[in-house]
């Protein structure tokens, strides 16, 4: 599928690029896309919850009443999970969420994020531009001659470009990244895809 190469300054080029159907035009699978996500959330969890179960709590191991005929349920000591302030049954420990998932899941997740993002119009590709210096206002125009001011952009570049990375980082709703950084949550966490020109051929060869 071809598109039109824009400018800066949302001027169409006449230039077209190829979206290979491969990438950007396959039936997408929802499931594999649901698998990518919960792997992408659950890598970034720390995993460091933690409450105290019976064994660790400080206080009295007397026995505080009877076994039986008091009314209520058994309890032993002060630290019993029955009371409040007590310690907690089976609560969390420290572990880790990671899990893995096959390189061929992943990739097959990508393209399928893509491919909806095609769907949905939500791609404009625009020629390779870089910033002398970084801009924040320059980055500014740049989304308003594309008429995508106030929507969630994902900028992907070919490789690292600091002055335009920097000139973006204070955009509440903008993130940048390279192709190699590229996955299926970022994708579907915008809502509107501005690809460089060389980062459609970097794309196409997923």
């Amino acid at each position: 599928m071809e598109v039109s190469v824009y400018n800066i300054k949302g001027e169409d080029t006449g230039k077209k690029v190829n979206l290979k159907d491969g990438v950007f035009g396959i039936e997408p699978n929802d499931h594999v896309i649901y698998l990518d996500v919960k792997q992408h959330l659950a890598n970034k969890r720390q995993g460091t919850a933690k409450t105290k179960e019976r064994s660790e709590m400080s206080g009295s191991t007397r026995k505080l009443g009877r076994q039986k005929g008091g009314g209520g349920a058994r309890r032993g000591d002060i630290n019993s999970p029955v009371l409040v302030g007590g310690a907690r049954v089976f609560g969390p420990r420290p572990r880790d969420y990671e899990f893995k998932l096959n390189k061929k899941v992943k990739t097959l997740a990508r393209k399928s994020a893509l491919s909806y993002k095609v769907r949905q119009e939500a791609i404009t590709v625009v020629e390779d531009f870089t910033f002398d210096i970084p801009k924040t206002k320059e980055f500014i125009a740049l989304t308003k001659n594309l008429n995508l001011s106030g929507k969630k952009l994902l900028l992907v570049l070919p490789e690292n470009n600091d002055n335009i990375y920097l000139s973006a980082r204070n955009l509440q709703k903008t993130s940048v990244v390279t192709v190699s950084e590229l996955n299926t949550y970022k994708v579907l966490d915008a809502a509107h895809l501005v690809l460089l020109e060389s980062s459609v051929t970097a794309i196409n060869n997923f």
